[in-house]
């Protein structure tokens, strides 16, 4: 049985992705995005609650809706996932270390890191991250927070969705 080899994956090609002009995109996809909020007088306007008629009316709905209000939905759950991370702080902390770790080797460029107690390559800083952080990362339970985030993210928008009837004008518009 041959030696164990294990494959290379260019590191710098993570990096080439985090451009200057790409963060421009996305902070101006955000504003975007933030610039479509709907008021909260709007988004609960507890005259528009009603309980749909049937299964066809709540699909009705949530397609409208979705369409509708998907800045404020999205807004929904950026704060429930930004709080399943303050409430997991084990996985918080394994995010950031991923996180900082990799942002630290690819800052060596391809060079060596020497310490008085030792030259580490890139190959051995990567492999001492992972050691470290796979084990954290089981006992951070991501999956248990990524299911809850899924399941309180759909009760939350869809039972908003199903439950806001459309405006007056859209039901008269469907109709001719």
């Amino acid at each position: 049985m041959s030696g164990l080899t294990i494959p290379y994956i260019p590191l710098s090609s993570f990096s080439e992705r985090f451009t200057l002009e790409r963060i421009r995109n996305d902070v101006s996809s955000l504003q975007g995005t933030v610039s479509k909020l709907k008021p909260p007088q709007e988004f609960f306007d507890h005259r528009r609650l009603s309980k749909p008629a049937n299964f066809g009316e709540v699909q009705s709905r949530v397609a409208y809706n979705l369409g509708y209000f998907h800045a404020n939905y999205i807004l929904i759950v950026s704060i429930l996932s930004v709080y399943a991370l303050v409430t997991n702080l084990l996985l918080l902390f394994v995010i950031a270390l991923v996180g900082g770790g990799i942002f630290g080797i690819s800052r060596l460029n391809g060079q060596d890191l020497v310490l008085p107690v030792g030259r580490f390559t890139t190959s051995q800083l990567y492999t001492a991250l992972i050691v470290v952080a796979v084990p954290l990362g089981f006992l951070a339970s991501p999956i248990s927070t990524m299911m809850w985030l899924i399941g309180s993210s759909a009760v939350c928008v869809l039972s908003h969705a199903s439950f806001m009837e459309k405006p007056i004008e859209t039901v008269f518009e469907e109709e001719v």
